[in-house]
């Protein structure tokens, strides 16, 4: 059943509004507000945080209990956002360090981000179990992108040109109609369909195109990470595109052999270090067959450890040879960009693209270069 009102304010405001609100909570509400308190009672401030302050008293709660009292308390989007707060802003690794923790959480990108920022931490038991739970949200990832992704790179209807290929967003419903009108009842006032008809498309011309995609590997960039790595593979099966996909902090990975298979992939790769950019622009030069037919895509804060000289000379070296750069600026959770923006205005200086794109965006930027 749902809350009173009062008892909602109650859960919002914590212990500090006893003597305001009295006695409101029921079994449930109590039961509600002690596995808030456990959570929020870290927060300590009440003035500067500006969120509900926990009781004085010691948590008896240990990390699956709370779990298990969440789970069974709140609604799933209640759940969703304890959790998130759990691992992100007060840092309980517990919750993606525990078998038996892990098993009950609620799948998504914010664990997905705590599995790889704590995976050095795990037993073989609790990777068993993480990679599962990697696996499920790339999974999801990769439904909702690799349609975008695809239906960016397709081609256009050809509306004079029948296809047999009975794809549903090819669907010919003018044709369709026309073609079976002699199988009209009139006394079921309805057409029979013998053969539907289908538009063909015309195909884009990809042929010999490369895409590199050279992503910073440091803490903050694991967003980063995980949408390349499942970018990349939604990449993976176009016609005519030969994808990298490249790692790095101070040292390059190149995880290209990896990328058919994105849980190993974002199982193996290992966040933090400093930052190189320019040796990782190196190493995609090295991998470039045809400059003007390859797309350097560098997914990056733009601060580099090092003098930004080489950084540019080396981009701008890129940019006279006809390859094309675009600086994909780091992005936060919710979707801020966030970069050195000094750095990124010298590359735009001497040819590059410098934005700030979800993968969508991306997948559509790529397209747009290509078909050019």
């Amino acid at each position: 059943m749902p809350l009173e009102p009062l008892a909602r304010w109650r859960l919002v405001l914590g212990d500090a509004s006893d003597g305001a609100l009295g006695n409101c909570l029921d079994e449930r509400g109590r039961a509600m507000d002690s596995a808030l308190s456990w959570l929020y009672g870290r927060e300590g401030d009440l003035s500067e945080r500006g969120v509900r302050q926990g009781g004085s008293g010691e948590s008896v709660l240990s990390v699956p209990e709370w779990i298990n009292d969440v789970h069974t308390l709140f609604p799933k989007e209640t759940i969703e956002r304890l959790e998130q707060d759990a691992v992100e802003r007060y840092q309980i690794d517990e919750v993606v360090t525990r078998a038996d923790v892990l098993e009950r959480v609620e799948p998504n990108e914010t664990l997905l981000r705590a599995v790889l920022r704590t995976k050095h931490l795990m037993n073989p038991e609790v990777l068993a179990v993480a990679r599962r739970i990697v696996q499920r949200v790339v999974r999801e990832l990769m439904e909702k992108l690799a349609q975008e992704v695809r239906r960016t790179f397709s081609g256009v209807l050809d509306r004079r040109r029948r296809s047999p290929l009975k794809v549903a967003r090819n669907f010919d419903f003018r044709r369709t109609l026309r073609e079976n009108l002699r199988r009209y009842s009139p006394t079921e006032r309805r057409i029979a369909i013998e053969r539907a008809a289908f538009y063909s498309r015309t195909r884009r011309h990809v042929d010999r195109w490369q895409i590199i995609l050279l992503v910073d590997q440091s803490g903050s960039m694991t967003s980063s990470v995980i949408h390349s790595a499942v970018t990349a593979a939604c990449l993976w099966g176009l016609p005519g595109i030969q994808t990298h996909l490249v790692a790095f902090d101070t040292a390059v990975v190149d995880l290209t052999q990896d990328v058919t298979d994105p849980v190993e992939l974002l199982m193996k790769v290992q966040l933090g270090g400093g930052t190189d950019i320019q040796l990782a622009v190196a190493y995609a030069t090295g991998l470039i067959e045809t400059p003007r037919r390859t797309i350097v895509v560098l997914i990056t804060d733009f601060f580099e450890g090092g003098p930004p000289g080489m950084l540019v000379r080396r981009v701008k070296e890129l940019c006279d040879q006809g390859t094309k750069v675009l600086g994909l600026a780091a992005l936060e959770p919710d979707a801020t960009p966030n970069y050195d923006r000094d750095c990124a205005r010298k590359l735009v200086d001497v040819g590059a693209h410098v934005a700030a794109m979800t993968p969508g965006e991306l997948a559509a930027w790529i397209a747009e270069k290509v078909r050019a």
